[in-house]
């Protein structure tokens, strides 16, 4: 049975000042009736105040709203949930924030595809003081998540589902080839190699090629080279290390992996894998179920999954944010979406909703037994390794990020054709460079 929200039980935001020792005891008094209504708490009389969330059609939506009654029940605050596909999302809050609209109280955003945007906009309300003047915390959610919904010192963000870029692998293949799943990319390129049996319909290594969309995957092998796609306002595609990545990534795709590559996004990479065609696959932790369910997939049951390996520059790896949750700088209801955003991100209900596969972002949920009984034993395991590592994203942290990734994605194809790396990277880095001054 699903447990109902204290909001005295211990959470991410741990109410430990003494400073805010009164406040605490105030609201366990429950305090005056016009602070009640203010608050959206229960008040004779009075009705409940109601706040509106703007979601996408997403998992975390549909499983945090079963939850809602009892928010309401502790808070007297209801919840309207208006969801939307991912881009009319994107739409649909642009336009109401350029409006100056009033209506979006809190709101469901993709830190690294629109976050930039809309916190140089002015369109989120800074949560520091909600965090700080209850004596708070937000130590408990995993670095790399929390670092794509900051600007600088300014947190205009919490994280609610979270994923990394994990090694999927057959079991079956390494057993039988007396193997262990690489912990190297040396490793990784030697077994995709070895194992690599074209002529059988066996490949050594799949992954995204398309140009937009081999970027996030790609990432981690940029930074597990030392690499990244800039460094104070400078692009960094054309350096020794990012070369290297390209050729070591184009070269895994055009040595091992199948025909087709240049047209592959992820389901069609991981329809490579879940047919049985490919031995490895790299890709994000949030898609496992692609490849774990029976109804999907071919070798469900074959299936093993491991960090991604480290690099010559270190154990590195893309381990953002995919969505988080923001308060509308416009909202005339912000106490009451800071008591919604806070009850959301608590341990107890992110744990809730981590039973029902939702990838959270605190790391007590993924270290306690709990918070990874629903997945595979040997994927929490990688999680849990990758978030220590992890790089608060996989695609540069600019506003212009579509056109960025395309100039790394012609990298990436010219890899993969087996071009000249070196002067695609120029030229890349050049295009790129020429994007960053336009920021």
């Amino acid at each position: 049975m699903r447990k109902k929200w204290n909001r005295f039980q211990k959470t991410s935001f741990s109410l430990v000042a003494v400073v805010g020792l009164s406040a605490v005891l105030a609201a366990c008094s429950g305090g005056s009736n016009e602070e009640k209504v203010n608050t959206g708490e229960k008040a004779t009389g009075k009705e409940p105040q109601t706040i509106r969330l703007v979601a996408a059609n997403h998992p975390w939506t549909e499983a945090i709203k079963p939850l809602l009654p009892d928010f309401e029940k502790e808070t007297g605050i209801k919840v309207q949930v208006d969801s939307y596909f991912e881009d009319q999302l994107s739409q649909k809050t642009s336009v109401e924030f350029a409006a100056n609209a009033k209506s979006i109280d809190a709101v469901l955003f993709r830190p690294l595809q629109d976050g930039k945007q809309f916190e140089k906009n002015g369109y989120f309300a800074s949560l520091n003081e909600y965090v700080t003047k209850e004596g708070g915390s937000t130590d408990d959610f995993i670095p790399s998540a929390l670092g794509s919904v900051k600007n600088g010192d300014n947190l205009y963000g919490l994280p609610v589902v979270t994923e990394s870029t994990v090694l999927y692998y057959r079991k079956d293949i390494l057993e039988k080839a007396g193997l262990q799943p690489p912990k190297t990319l040396d490793e990784l390129k030697e077994q995709a190699a070895q194992l690599n049996d074209p002529k059988n319909g066996l490949y050594g290594f799949v992954s995204r090629g398309k140009r937009s969309p081999a970027v996030t995957q790609f990432s981690s092998f940029l930074y597990a080279y030392g690499a990244d796609f800039m460094k104070d306002g400078q692009a960094t595609l054309d350096t020794p290390e990012a070369i290297q990545a390209f050729e070591y990534y184009g070269g895994l795709l055009k040595n091992y992996g199948p025909p087709g590559t240049l047209n592959m996004s992820w389901p069609e990479a991981m329809a490579v894998f879940t047919q049985g065609k490919a031995v490895f696959y790299t890709d994000a932790s949030a898609l496992y179920t692609n490849a774990t369910d029976a109804t999907k997939s071919g070798v469900a049951d074959k299936v093993g999954f491991a960090p991604f390996p480290a690099g010559p520059g270190g154990n590195k790896v893309a381990a953002p944010p995919a969505w988080a949750i923001a308060i509308g700088a416009n909202s005339e209801k912000k106490d009451a979406a800071w008591k919604f955003v806070k009850w959301a991100t608590s341990k107890e209900i992110v744990l809730d909703l981590q039973a029902n596969g939702i990838t959270g972002a605190l790391t007590s949920v993924w270290e306690s037994p709990e918070g990874v009984s629903h997945f595979p034993e040997d994927l929490s395991a990688a999680i849990v390794e990758n978030n220590k590592h992890g790089v608060p994203y996989d695609r540069p942290a600019i506003i212009n990020v579509g056109e960025a990734r395309d100039a790394i994605g012609d990298v990436i194809n010219a890899a993969i054709e087996g071009k000249d790396v070196k002067a695609a990277a120029s030229k890349s880095n050049t295009a790129f460079q020429n994007i960053l001054d336009k920021e």
